[in-house]
């Protein structure tokens, strides 16, 4: 390969670390992100508060 051979390493090393970082970020806000499951009550009011 020859003397820029690091090259290829580091660019493989770093596009490997920044597929992990991006999934480990979306996993994190995924849970977040989910509402919990609305009662009956609050899906028959169209504002879903409670009375």
């Amino acid at each position: 390969m020859g003397d820029a051979a690091w090259v290829f390493f580091l660019e493989a090393g770093l596009a490997l670390g920044l597929l992990v970082f991006i999934v480990w970020w979306t996993m994190g806000s995924r849970a977040e992100l989910q509402e919990p499951p609305k009662t009956e009550e609050e899906s028959k009011r169209p504002d879903g508060k409670q009375e």
